[in-house]
């Protein structure tokens, strides 16, 4: 399997099939004498920004801080938890009990629900 190419970038979806964002990072373990191993996989834009500039995580996590968001440290999943890796990266994780979902959750909270409508 090449990590990068199956993996990274790919849709996460919980073991209901439910979407929870996309691989956002992916965490090796080096051993002392052995190969590396995958440990984790990210989740949380502060990733997806640390891959573009260090710089640029830091701003967005004190900008996700100020803006009220409980989350700005992304969720790790251990690559125990994977079940599959297909089109998607399934884990054996329920997304409504992860922080994948802060995001999605404070926006609705915050701004949907003001907005006026029939409903």
């Amino acid at each position: 399997m090449d990590i990068i190419r199956d993996v990274l970038d790919n849709q996460l979806v919980d073991r209901n099939q439910r979407k929870m964002g996309k691989v956002d990072g992916v965490v090796m373990e080096l051993r002392e004498g052995e190969p590396p191993r995958v440990a984790y996989i990210e989740v949380g834009v502060t990733t997806l920004a640390n891959r573009i500039n260090p710089r640029l995580a830091r701003w967005v996590a004190a900008i996700a801080s100020k803006w009220g968001a409980k989350q700005s440290e992304p969720l790790r999943i251990p690559w125990t938890k994977v079940r599959d890796v297909g089109i998607d990266v399934e884990v054996d994780e329920e997304a409504e009990a992860t922080p994948a979902l802060a995001y999605e959750k404070w926006l609705r909270d915050r701004i949907i629900k003001r907005i006026p409508g029939d409903g």
